[in-house]
């Protein structure tokens, strides 16, 4: 969606206390100017996102099934689970030899992604969860063979078992990658800023190339409305620059002959001619795709807690098999320390541990999709439950990004309503977002606007119309200067605020005063994170008394202004080597690289697709008291991963030793197919442990009683 603005899109207001006289004025969209793109621009090469999560979902899937359908022959046709469930096979010739054949197929193409990441374990000298699973599968087929060829006991025939725990592993990985796989890719939503082509200026006027073809010193012409094409310096016009997307500004900034533009913004009113100084690599916008593609690598090299409980595992049932094998060949038979042997490292496999996450994860997903927090990334929903500093973006998060009145001052002898209902009267037209919120507030106070007649607009200066029989104009400090007006009073309340001069026949009779509005629902969600002992800050591309304005009326003590994108990036990294775990919450690009940079990177969802692409989590609504959710999401499923994670490794802690005879001196030996049905019933708990979170409401209110914390009006 593009950001245009009418044709009297032209006046424009004063923000008192800001540092430059021409700071800002008008409010950007709350969209931060994402726009459509047509997917045109490539992201940059070597940036998988999106698609390489996707290619592992299908693949996972699509063996699954496969393999899903191979079981069940296989495990219908085994000897041995034929006799644990006590049913004859048919008198069919050929008939035993289903279940080899296809446990093979089941074994060298369903088990192979876990033996190449046992393989890839074994190298690294880590063992991890494949090298656990790959020990299992390769023991029960190795095992299984020799059974059918009558080279050792007929109950160590464990087809049955073995295409099971690969349909189960393979169940665990879907489930685990579909968690994973991005809902939108950054990068190429960053590169999807640059408009699809360029005007570059020649001496026979213009031609339109791909902003790739553009080269530094090239001339191009950006016409009202229109996205600059690179970095440069404007040569020729001015006109009030959207920045949003960039810089976090909250308003557009003018920009005029020597002023530098940056590649992505926006002229909303008036054309111009800039030079190109920066293509390619070189502009801010691909600094802006550098910085999040580094924060996201760093950020997905966390070790998962439950491939650690494997590697422990690994060891577990390395050494018990090792001290059974030599306990059975001391005290029993080589036949009966065989048998032991290979029933531990089978019923040390993983059925359970393999599911604890990714089922957990899964269903916390889906749940809270239904309660309108996306999670895009599992590590960062498990990170959640441990920040104590939430950095909070002002425009668009904590506020709507859109002005509001803030308050109306009146000559004497002139009535406020009266000064309100001619502004509105003059910016009825006008598209731009001053304007519209004049007439909103307005009508919301039910005034009665008059007609106006003979509009006139002047960019830069403001606009006017004759209302009554006297031409009342509209505008900021250069609207006073041209009629050679004084002011009225500044008034402290105006302070980090927008202003608008009204004048009647070139002479003032009253003053309105706008402000970035602040969401009704943010001064809950400040008192509730604070309520948690988690520090609030709120970080801005605004100058500082627009910035101290709002942190003022939420309670926000701590407030990082004025900071350009590369800094929020260092304001998040400066606060982590501070030892704190930050989540930062915003919706614009300019939030990209801090929100990649984070701990844990919340999106509001009417935010641009860089920012979701960026994050870890993303909120449907732009309700900040739904970072209350993620928090109470993410305690809620720590819960039950920890319960999970206790369960089925509780499980090989107490199954491998009786698997392994240590009870055998009182006359106990579990027998393999108990250790199955075991290991199966552990499945279905941990499975039934994780429904239990469909049933989390995650409405912000609903989180809040559930976290112990009210927020305040």
């Amino acid at each position: 969606m593009s950001v245009t603005h009418g044709d009297h899109d032209d006046h424009r207001g004063e923000v008192l206390g800001a540092p430059t006289a021409h700071a800002a004025v008008g409010t950007a969209p709350h969209d931060h100017g994402a726009h459509e793109g047509d997917g045109g621009h490539e992201g940059p090469s070597g940036h998988e996102g999106h698609s390489g999560h996707g290619d592992h979902v299908a693949q996972f899937r699509r063996l699954f099934w496969i393999m899903l359908v191979l079981a069940v022959p296989t495990t219908l046709l085994s000897g041995s689970f034929a006799m644990v469930l006590g049913y004859r096979l048919p008198d069919v010739p050929g008939l035993t030899w289903v279940s080899p054949v296809l446990g093979t197929v089941v074994y060298l193409w369903g088990g192979r992604p876990f033996l190449t990441g046992a393989v890839a374990d074994v190298r690294r000298r880590q063992p991890g969860m494949m090298l656990l699973i790959g020990l299992a599968i390769t023991v029960a087929f190795l095992s299984s063979w020799a059974a059918t060829l009558g080279v050792v006991d007929p109950s160590l025939e464990f087809w049955w078992e073995l295409a099971l725990l690969v349909v189960i592993m393979l169940l665990g990985h879907w489930v685990e990658m579909r968690s994973l796989a991005r809902t939108s890719s950054a990068l190429d939503s960053l590169a999807a800023l640059l408009p699809d082509e360029a005007e570059r200026v020649n001496g026979e006027g213009t031609v339109v190339v791909a902003p790739a073809d553009l080269a530094v010193g090239d001339v191009v012409l950006v016409r009202p409305g229109g996205r600059v094409p690179a970095d440069g310096t404007v040569l020729d016009g001015a006109a009030d620059v959207d920045e949003s997307m960039i810089t976090g500004e909250s308003v557009p900034v003018r920009r005029g002959q020597g002023d530098r533009v940056v590649a992505g913004t926006v002229a909303t009113d008036s054309g111009l001619r800039v030079r190109v100084d920066a293509v390619g690599e070189g502009t801010t916008l691909a600094g802006i795709q550098r910085l999040v593609r580094a924060a996201q690598s760093s950020a997905s090299r966390a070790q998962r807690l439950a491939d650690r409980a494997a590697g422990w595992l690994f060891w577990y049932a390395v050494g018990v098999a090792a001290l059974t094998a030599v306990a059975w060949l001391a005290w029993g038979t080589p036949q009966t320390a065989l048998t032991r042997v290979i029933t531990v490292l089978v019923i040390a496999c993983p059925h359970a541990l393999g599911l604890a996450i990714p089922l957990v994860v899964s269903i916390a997903t889906e749940r809270a999709a239904r309660g309108g927090v996306l999670v895009t990334d599992r590590l960062a929903l498990e990170r959640m439950r441990t920040v104590d500093t939430v950095l909070l973006d002002k425009t668009g998060t904590l506020t709507t990004g859109e002005p509001a009145l803030a308050a109306v001052r009146a000559t004497p002898g002139v009535g406020e309503e009266e000064v309100l209902a001619l502004a509105a009267a003059v910016e009825a037209p006008s598209e731009h977002p001053l304007a519209r919120a004049v007439v909103r507030a307005a009508a919301g106070r039910g005034l009665t606007v008059p007609d106006a007649g003979a509009f006139r607009s002047t960019p830069g200066v403001g606009v006017s119309a004759v209302v009554g029989g006297a031409r009342v104009a509209v505008g900021g400090p250069a609207l006073l200067a041209e009629h050679d007006a004084r002011p009225l009073p500044a008034d402290r309340s105006d302070e980090g605020r927008t202003v608008l001069h009204v004048l009647r026949d070139g002479e003032p009779i009253g003053v309105l005063t706008l402000a970035d509005a602040v969401r009704p629902e943010s001064r809950q969600a400040v008192a509730g994170l604070r309520a948690l002992g988690i520090e609030v800050a709120m970080i801005t591309g605004d100058a500082e008394p627009v910035a101290r304005t709002v942190a003022a009326e939420l309670g926000i003590d701590r407030v990082l202004a004025g900071v350009r994108p590369e800094r929020k990036n260092e304001e998040v990294a400066a606060l982590q080597r501070e030892g704190r775990t930050v989540a930062m919450v915003g919706d614009g690009v300019n939030d990209a690289p801090a929100l990649a940079q984070a701990d844990v990177g919340i999106a509001i969802g009417a935010g641009t697709d860089v920012a979701i692409g960026s994050a870890g989590v993303v909120l449907a609504s732009d309700d900040p008291r739904s970072v209350l959710s993620v928090i109470h999401l993410s305690r809620a499923a720590y819960r039950k991963m920890t319960q999970n994670l206790w369960w089925a490794a509780g499980y090989n802690l107490a199954a491998v030793p009786l698997a392994a005879g240590v009870l055998a001196p009182v006359g106990f030996v579990m027998p393999m197919a108990a250790g199955a049905v075991l290991m199966s019933l552990s499945t279905v708990v941990v499975a039934a442990n994780a429904q239990l979170l469909r049933r989390l409401d995650l409405s912000p209110e609903a989180s809040m009683r559930a976290l112990g914390v009210a927020g305040d009006r």
